[in-house]
């Protein structure tokens, strides 16, 4: 499999890297945490730019995402509009999602793009080939709030994204029970192995799912999603507990 490499964070080997988002309403509260994103235990950063009042100004976000690379220091960043469709906080037409993400894109701040696989297929197929272009990598993404696909269903979404040309599939599901988690674990081990040659992430959101976000390095998720303050889906960890569990698991299991 391949690996991704983002700045120094190598995707897809060893210990799941840990990726904690930025929800902040106001431009400079983003700022402040992503400062302390290091000391926290990220490894990757996502800015939810759909949490922010000025979501739709496409120089004002640019602007912050400066400063929120600066704050970062090495830290990759990980820009994501989140629809409303998929759980976010604010809708956006095509066009603004198209001229939103190429800004950003040529604004050499960001390090990875989350760009949703069924949002629209022609914006994802230029947004896909642009980041490529200036080195951006891209996520494509997938979130089902309501309920958990079948197995083979998540494999079609899948292999979608990587037709799309996704450097790194995402699928987040919800389960109504244990065995809807069973199901995503299978699912990603078999992905993981027979299906991408490149690293996914998987996750089962909720308490039910909180397995998935700590045993990806026994089922083959590569990164998982963990707070420093506010959640930005249900069941994520507290990012500092989350880093000692999987150091934790890969020296047992090494």
């Amino acid at each position: 499999m391949k690996t991704v490499r983002v700045r120094d964070v190598v995707i897809g080997e060893g210990v799941p890297k840990v990726c904690v988002p930025m929800v902040e309403t106001k431009v400079k509260d983003a700022v402040l945490s992503a400062g302390n994103l290091k000391a926290g235990g990220a490894d990757v950063a996502e800015w939810r730019i759909d949490w922010l009042d000025d979501a739709h100004d496409i120089s004002k976000v640019v602007e912050a995402a400066g400063c929120i690379r600066k704050a970062l220091g090495e830290i990759p960043l990980l820009a994501t509009f989140r629809t409303a469709g998929e759980g976010g906080e604010k809708e956006i037409s095509v066009q603004q999602y198209i001229d939103l993400y190429l800004a950003l894109i040529r604004s050499g701040y960001v390090d990875l793009i989350d760009v949703e696989l069924f949002f629209d297929e022609e914006a994802g197929k230029i947004l896909v080939e642009e980041a490529h272009k200036e080195g951006v990598c891209v996520i494509a993404s997938n979130h089902d709030f309501q309920k958990t696909p079948e197995k083979e269903e998540l494999f079609h979404r899948v292999k979608l994204m990587l037709e799309l040309g996704a450097d790194i599939p995402k699928i987040a599901v919800m389960p109504r029970n244990v065995g809807d988690v069973m199901v995503l674990l299978t699912a990603t081990y078999e992905m993981s192995h027979y299906i991408s040659d490149r690293p996914i992430i998987t996750m089962s959101m909720s308490k039910e799912g909180v397995i998935s976000r700590f045993s990806g390095e026994f089922f083959g998720s590569a990164l998982t999603f963990a707070a420093i303050g506010k959640e930005s889906a249900p069941g994520q960890i507290e990012a500092g507990n989350l880093k000692k569990m999987l150091n934790q698991i890969h020296d047992i299991i090494s």
